[in-house]
């Protein structure tokens, strides 16, 4: 009998699949004829199967190891969006998510009443025979495919979130609310009160929950007192109540253009626990006493009730920062030199630089993008950022024991790997192809050496391209029990303290340090329990991300539908053998120029050098190339672009 093997599976669009394990080098490739049904991210059993000889004929050199699903153990995924296409007495439903090869078959009295062309959320209910596609049911309709409001449904319940929060949540919510007003006096007597303190919010002119504060006052010339003070969402949602095991559920927030999903019902995130304005809020805090050098003189962690007494966006805190004038200048001011020191030393203790555009939307009431442009860093938002991370990476180094032989229990930090070998390898090529250096040794790379390279491209035209390049050659920051450091902040300590609001982790985070401070007991097999819990969040992030990069891609394209036929400046951002893939500079939306409409020559891959050339003019467009194009075709549907060089 062959050998089988069991791990998860990666489908492409075409209904080729990908197994990885750690008996291969590369991932076993697996034909559509062998698939047998399995989705994407589906948990599969395999055996190793011979390479079909057209494989070896098509592409004139040996194929990978290929195999064959012969058990679907586990599906990732029975529920998928997707738009109805009425044939007789029933559907097929295109799936928005291109993985899913073959459309869902849905028989109009398993439909709900929905209508040719309604976006709808289906679920499988039989798929065993490969030759034919899954049937299915309707689940919800969500109404006419590109409508604004549908789309961004569509996108939300794909990503595997949810709209609305259950009637007993709701509900649950409000007691807690009323709960609160009549404990309020008694709690406020076991806290520490910094209601006379001066404190202020910083956040986006839109913002609707605030989660963090900063309290300042002056010790001496040099010496000064800052809080961060964050909502102090642990002292209403209990662990394991009905709340909290929904905000577990949704891990995180989840931001798209033109709207935030909330991990808590509105009436905590927005109202009671959000640190509003001229009200007393109960918050956790982490207070030091920081000299003008931004060196830590003492440290102190606790329940406290503040006062904010100002809200302030980004923008009017930056106006009276740059005109040395206006309310509580003296203080911003003293703040943001510090958080430019503290980020000067970020940067010299082995911080990467990071720093990208992101783009916003300006959009009508129906939802329409009118405008897309790039969103300001100011030093506001590095002042807070700066603030956020001192006490982040406080709470973590104060959580952890100096000796190994002190356990001061389970724990859950944010950590970042070092770089993945293969990949930096890789990056090094890249970039010497488009004639700069990255130094490294078989792989290894410091952040330094990074940041040399951010140096290098800083204000160049490939910047961005090097940079996006950079980051994805970078492991990912995920949670953990286990501390190994976060390469990408230069910290031997970092953890998630700040947002319990809109983050799961910080709120695990605030209560286990609360449970330190009150010596709390420490059970057996806390660790697995909180691993398997950090792993759970880490995928919910990764799916929110997603989430919000396809709303801003489908923004995106929706935007540049009105301009097709029109000239636009872009940089080349990729090659491959179907064309030229281009950023265009303004709205960095980016799409493709296909071989078959590049009519002037015949154009070649250059692997090599990361080009495409011409075979008789020897014409190149490479990697970072600026270039004028004009777009001919924006697809909805797909979220593609297509352009033709002008």
């Amino acid at each position: 009998m062959s050998k089988t093997y069991k791990g998860s599976i990666s489908v492409s669009s075409r209904g080729v699949g990908y197994f990885s394990h750690p008996d291969f080098k590369e991932d076993v490739e697996i034909q559509p004829e062998n698939i047998n049904t399995a989705m994407h991210n589906d948990e599969v059993e395999i055996v190793i199967v011979p390479a079909p000889t057209t494989l070896l004929q098509e592409t004139g050199k040996m194929p990978r190891v290929q195999g064959k699903v012969i058990k679907i153990i586990k599906r990732a995924k029975i529920q998928f969006i997707g738009t109805l296409n009425a044939y007789k007495d029933f559907f097929f439903l295109k799936p928005d998510d291109r993985r899913l090869y073959k459309d869902i078959f849905i028989h109009s009295s398993k439909a709900m009443g929905a209508k040719d062309g309604d976006k709808v959320q289906a679920q499988i209910v039989d798929w065993k025979d490969p030759s034919k596609g899954p049937e299915g049911k309707v689940i919800k309709i969500l109404g006419k495919k590109g409508v604004h409001e549908v789309e961004m449904q569509s996108i939300i319940l794909e990503k595997g979130f949810e709209l609305d929060f259950p009637q007993e949540v709701e509900k649950d919510a409000h007691k807690i609310l009323d709960d609160s007003k009549k404990d309020f006096d008694e709690e406020i007597k076991n806290r520490k009160d910094f209601r006379n303190v001066l404190t202020f919010t910083i956040d986006p002119s839109d913002a609707k929950d605030f989660d963090d504060a900063l309290s300042f006052q002056k010790v001496s010339d040099e010496l000064f007192q800052v809080g961060v003070h964050i909502a102090d969402v642990s002292h209403f949602v209990k662990t394991a109540g009905i709340i909290d095991k929904e905000a577990r559920r949704r891990g995180t927030s989840v931001y798209l253009v033109d709207r935030t999903i909330p991990m808590l019902p509105e009436i905590l995130s927005n109202d009671l626990c959000s640190l509003k304005p001229d009200e007393d809020k109960l918050t956790f805090s982490a207070v030091f006493v920081i000299n003008k050098n931004a060196e830590v003189k003492e440290r102190w962690f606790g329940k406290t009730i503040i006062h904010s007494d100002k809200r302030f966006t980004y923008e009017n805190a930056q106006e009276i920062i740059d005109s040395k004038n206006g309310e509580y200048f003296e203080e911003l001011s003293t703040l943001n030199d510090i958080a430019k020191i503290l980020t000067r030393k970020k940067l010299e203790s082995g911080a990467i630089d990071f720093e990208t555009d992101e783009v916003r939307f300006e959009l009508d009431k129906d939802g329409k993008p009118l405008r897309v442009y790039r969103k300001e860093r100011l030093d506001t938002h590095k002042l807070i950022e700066e603030f956020m991370l001192l006490a982040n990476k406080e709470v973590a180094k104060f959580m952890t024991p100096e000796k190994k032989s002190v356990q001061n229990g389970a724990f859950v930090y944010r950590i970042h790997d070092l770089p993945d070998k293969e990949k930096i390898m890789n990056l090094s090529i890249f970039i010497k192809a488009l004639g700069y250096e990255l130094h490294s040794e078989n792989g290894e790379v410091t952040a330094k050496d990074i940041n040399n390279l951010l140096k290098q491209v800083d204000g160049k035209p490939e910047e961005s391209l090097i940079k996006t390049a950079a980051v994805r050659a970078m492991a990912k920051a995920v949670y953990s029990t286990r501390n190994i450091g976060h390469f990408g902040l230069g910290f031997r300590y970092y953890t998630h303290f700040t947002s319990p609001i809109r983050r799961y982790p910080d709120l695990v985070v605030h209560r286990l340090l609360l449970r330190f401070l009150t010596k709390g007991k420490i059970e057996q097999g806390e660790m697995i329990k909180y691993e398997k819990l950090m792993e759970d969040c880490t995928d919910k992030e990764i799916s929110a991300a997603d989430a919000e990069r396809t709303s801003v891609k489908y923004k995106q394209v929706e935007y540049m539908l009105s301009h097709i036929g029109k000239e636009f400046d872009a940089t080349v951002s990729g090659v491959s053998e179907w064309g030229v893939y281009i950023e265009e500079i303004e709205t960095k939306a980016e799409g493709m120029v296909r071989f078959k409409n590049m009519t002037d020559d015949m154009y070649n891959l250059d692997e090599k050098n990361y080009a495409v050339v011409g075979m008789k003019t020897k014409k190149k467009y490479s990697l970072g190339d600026k270039v004028r194009v004009k777009l001919t075709d924006a697809d909805l549907d797909r979220r593609t672009l297509d352009f033709i060089f002008v």
